[in-house]
């Protein structure tokens, strides 16, 4: 009795390991090498197109963000609130969010860790290991800027 199975091991011999030759990003033709900072960027990106997510980072780092944003040619970091670790062929990301109030953090969660994958997998071609998200913080409707606060009961 042959299966399929059976002779997939007599096809994949080689000197070097399937998962070495037969990756996106390791071939017999060279290697390509994604530096951090890019897979950073790319799950934050995929993070906020995701509704629901107002921002990335700790309170420090999005003061300091706002802070920047107000310098003239000064731009946002798109990997702001995300740390990553990138191997030969995988990557895990770290995420820390600040979830708009009314949101289901449980399906916010599912949907930025399937939006994540799908787009860092896509355009890197690195397995994506995990996802881990950190709450840190709720946006409330009062919590906009510029909104004028209610001093009294009277005015």
């Amino acid at each position: 009795m042959t299966t399929a199975a059976a002779k997939v091991p007599a096809q994949t011999s080689s000197a070097q390991p399937a998962t070495k030759t037969d990756g996106a990003l390791v071939s017999a033709q060279g290697s390509t090498s994604i530096s951090d900072v890019v897979v950073q960027k790319i799950a934050g990106l995929a993070t906020r197109e995701v509704p629901g997510v107002h921002a990335l980072g700790g309170g420090a780092v999005r003061a300091f963000s706002a802070i920047r944003e107000r310098i003239p040619g000064a731009t946002a970091s798109a990997g702001q609130g995300v740390s990553v670790e990138v191997g030969e062929t995988q990557a895990a990301v770290d995420l820390q969010l600040v979830v708009e109030y009314g949101v289901s953090i449980a399906d916010l969660a599912r949907s930025v860790r399937r939006n994540v994958i799908t787009a860092v997998e896509q355009m890197t071609g690195l397995q994506v290991v995990e996802v881990n998200i950190h709450v840190g913080d709720l946006h409330l409707p009062s919590d906009e800027e510029g909104e004028p606060t209610d001093t009294g009961r009277v005015q």
